[in-house]
């Protein structure tokens, strides 16, 4: 009895953890990294540390865990971009989707993988470096996307893959800077929309 006691100690009990994951996850959006503090990632959560630690880890473990259920959320919108069937409209559907998650009623403005970290000390270097990484996957995505359409005769031969995608994710991530300065979403898809002014002509007919 004495054994099963203790090995129930410190066993995070009577929560939803994927509940628990999506309220963290808001935390971080809301307030980043460094500002999100363990009492208010506890309270939003509804539960204590010590369950918070049995079931998702540390502080650096849990805002790793809430960003890829941001990439599998409100940030979907960059992987069904990339099945578009054409580049441009790839490159519609990402800043389109950009500008909507970004200004989402009853989420965060903005996005948690450009501001989770924009204003962490030496203590947040590890949750930087994770969302540097995270951008940079989604760069390197959009180039393979692009490379591919250079192959297949969709973008003209002598288009730079690299350049575009990190064009695309620049202007998107400026869209999210500007969401979360309370930029209406309707000015921000004008920006999308010139921005996609200044994308390489189609060469299919």
């Amino acid at each position: 009895m004495e054994s099963r006691r203790k090995a129930t100690v410190g066993r995070p009990r009577g929560f939803d953890a994927d509940a628990a994951l999506e309220q963290a996850m808001r935390v971080f959006w809301r307030q980043g990294y460094e500002g999100a503090s363990l009492t208010d990632l506890t309270e939003a959560m509804g539960i204590s540390r010590t369950s918070m630690y049995a079931a998702f880890g540390n502080k650096e473990d849990l805002f790793r865990k809430a960003l890829d259920r941001y990439s599998e959320g409100p940030a979907s919108y960059a992987g069904r971009a990339l099945r578009e069937p054409t580049a441009r409209r790839v490159a519609t559907a990402f800043l389109v989707g950009s500008t909507l998650a970004t200004t989402m009623p009853g989420c965060p403005a903005g996005c948690l993988g450009v501001q989770g970290a924009l204003a962490a000390g030496e203590a947040g270097s590890h949750a930087r470096g994770a969302l540097a990484d995270w951008r940079n996957e989604g760069v390197a995505l959009l180039r393979d996307r692009f490379r591919r359409a250079v192959e297949e005769g969709d973008l003209p031969r002598d288009a730079d893959p690299e350049a575009l995608a990190r064009y695309l994710m620049t202007v998107a991530n400026g869209i999210a800077v500007q969401a979360s300065g309370g930029t209406p979403r309707s000015d921000l898809q004008l920006v999308a929309d010139m921005a996609l002014l200044n994308w390489p002509p189609d060469t299919r007919p």
